[in-house]
């Protein structure tokens, strides 16, 4: 299993800069952002600082979308990091979200969102592609290499992420729930005539790491993330307006928001903020990873199991830098295929 982190762009860059080298320290594969420009900083310029300042690292945005930025300029951007820091650059995206409703817009469509993950691709690959009735490719790329990754939470997302996704990104940590949606994902692949196994799963949620023995230390690691299942929400509320609350969809996703009353992006992915209320404890353990370093390798497990290749930790809470060593010194290293030097 391959391991990320979720961070925020929030002033000053060098501060996520740093998290990002630090992360890279402690074994993290990843390095993703959030991508919404009025509430928080650019990440593409942030992303070159952080290529710069690391090795290995892969960088992208978890998501960006299809409404507010031009799928070439996308494109290019992607293009130019790789030309400048060797193909380590990766373009998670869904319909939109925070970017596009802080503007007063509406989430893509599916078709869109179809139309744009193809258009990123090829030109992010290197390859010619038709846009606007015109052939157009990028005559400076050589060899970028650029993977598109879905994120989705309704059964048609789904279905269109196994159709085109070079990996489905599912925001919460739920084995049951992941379960559900990975098998819907692998179900569309192969009926796409795809080889289900080379669709990638990442599994991305806030994690919190302690020693698990005191019930005030994990009420607080609860109310650090609860913010997550009002995120997770605002997805919910659409697939429930859709769909209603008697489909397929299993109701563990879809029972809570129930006392929803309503959002405020203002606060947006932030710990502590005064809209989520109506989100249970039970939710935050289901959605989230918390409480000891066994108690995250034992979840890890099983998401792994289900077909999870990648955890992507969302890091927004007052525990970053220790969730980060946690990992690096007692959980990455449990999830390891054990290697000896002589035997």
């Amino acid at each position: 299993m391959e391991f990320g982190v979720v961070l925020q762009t929030n002033p000053p860059a060098s501060r996520v800069v740093d998290l990002a080298r630090q992360a890279e320290n402690h074994g993290f594969d990843y390095v993703w952002t959030f991508d919404s420009h009025l509430l928080w900083e650019e990440p593409f310029v942030i992303y070159s600082a952080i290529l710069g300042a690391t090795r290995k690292v892969v960088v992208g945005p978890m998501v960006t979308n299809p409404a507010t930025r031009d799928w070439t300029v996308l494109a290019s951007l992607f293009a130019t990091l790789n030309e400048m820091y060797g193909n380590r650059t990766v373009c998670g995206i869904g319909r939109g979200d925070s970017a596009v409703r802080t503007l007063n817009g509406r989430p893509s469509n599916l078709a869109t969102l179809r139309d744009a993950v193809h258009v990123i691709r090829e030109l992010g690959n290197g390859r010619a592609v038709q846009v606007n009735d015109a052939t157009v490719r990028f005559p400076w790329s050589k060899g970028s290499s650029l993977e598109v990754w879905v994120a989705a939470y309704g059964p048609q997302a789904l279905a269109l992420t196994g159709q085109v996704g070079d990996a489905f990104i599912l925001q919460l940590a739920d084995p049951d729930i992941a379960a559900w949606m990975i098998k819907a994902v692998r179900d569309s692949a192969e009926a796409a005539g795809r080889d289900p196994d080379e669709v990638k799963f990442c599994v991305a949620a806030p994690a919190y790491v302690g020693d698990g023995s005191s019930p005030a230390e994990r009420a607080h690691m609860r109310e650090q993330c609860r913010w997550f299942g009002g995120m997770v929400g605002n997805h919910v509320a659409d697939i429930v307006a859709r769909y209603g609350t008697d489909s397929a969809i299993p109701k563990a996703l879809t029972d809570y928001i129930r006392d929803r009353e309503g959002y405020d992006y203002n606060e947006h992915g932030r710990a502590g903020n005064s809209h989520t209320a109506f989100v249970p404890d039970a939710i935050v353990e289901r959605f989230c990873v918390l409480g000891s370093p066994h108690e995250h390798v034992e979840k890890l497990t099983a998401l792994r199991e289900l077909g999870a290749t990648q955890f992507a930790v969302y890091l927004q809470h007052d525990g970053k830098e220790e969730t980060l060593r946690q990992y690096g010194e007692r959980i990455i290293p449990a999830m390891a295929d054990q290697v000896v030097a002589t035997s």
